[in-house]
Order: structure tokens, then sequence, then C-alpha cells
């Protein structure tokens, strides 16, 4: 299989967030057929409930949230595989959607990749409502992220942590 580039958004807001974040960041480019090319800043936002949050709402301490582009010979059902191993090495656990998690890695693109799985949609079919998306995205691939996406988002708090270590 040809090589890929696809965009993992990387979260986590417990336990130490920020080192679970840097740790994935690195994981990445540790996994089979697999380079980490860049990775963006650390930033800081609220937890945002979705349209399948239970009642209670998303809780929980804020977010540290990053993007990593990575080049890949993974399918992108592999892909996915991968990420999931790395979320459970960390002690992800999901109780209820949008629970508070220890780390959360997500496929935002994969190459000019469409997928509507039941495991799997690609592009990220909630990417573009969300700044802690957007925003690191725009960082390391300002050609994926239009101006208009990323005024639909102004109104979410955001804040640019930490600079990119790779």
């Amino acid at each position: 299989m040809a090589e890929v580039t696809a965009y993992i958004a990387i979260g986590a807001n417990l336990g130490q967030a920020q080192h679970s974040v840097q740790q994935a960041m690195q994981a990445l480019g540790q996994m089979p057929l697999t380079r980490l090319i860049h990775c963006s800043s650390l930033y800081q936002t609220a937890p945002i409930a979705s349209e399948t949050s239970p009642p209670i709402l998303a809780t929980g301490p804020d977010y540290i949230n990053a993007v990593a582009a990575i080049v890949t010979g993974l399918t992108a059902p592999d892909l996915l595989l991968h990420l999931q191993a790395l979320e459970l090495a960390a002690g992800r656990e999901r109780p209820y959607p949008d629970a508070p998690r220890t780390l959360d890695l997500d496929i935002l693109l994969y190459g000019s990749a469409q997928m509507d799985l039941a495991q799997l949609v690609i592009p990220h079919p909630r990417m573009a409502q969300r700044a802690f998306v957007l925003v690191p995205l725009a960082e390391i691939a300002p050609w994926v992220v239009s101006a208009a996406q990323l005024a639909a988002v102004a109104h979410q708090a955001i804040e640019k942590l930490l600079s990119p270590t790779s």
C-alpha cells in the first residue's frame, strides 16, 4: 500500500494530561509503517458536550489538545486499531460518550479518503465544529482549514500552552 498523510487529533483531561498528549505524539511515530511528520502546539480547552452526551453533559477538567501529522503505510482501519491500542495502554475507558479520558486519539483526515464505516468515519464528522481540532490543525496544515471554518469556531475558548516539540 502507498503511504498516506494522516492527521490525528490528540486529547486528554485525566491524570497527567499534558504528559499523556506528549507521550502519544512520540508513540505515533513508533507505530508500524508510520513516521511522525509534525506536531502542533499544545492547547487547553474546556470539555464540550456533543449530541451523544448523556444529560449530565461533558464534565471534568480542561483538556490538553494537539494535532499530529503522520505518514503511514497502514490502512485507515489498521491505523484506528493502533490508535485504540495506544488509548488502551494509557488507561482509556469509555463509560459514556464524552466521558473524561486519559487519552483520546481520532483520525481527522487520511489522505483524501472518504469513509463511512460503522467504526470509522473520515473525514472526522465533527472536526469542523471544534476549535480544539481546527486551531491546531491550521497551525500545522493551514491549507486544510479555511478561514470560514476558523471563524465558525472563533467563539470557543482555546488557549495555546506550548510550542511544538517536533
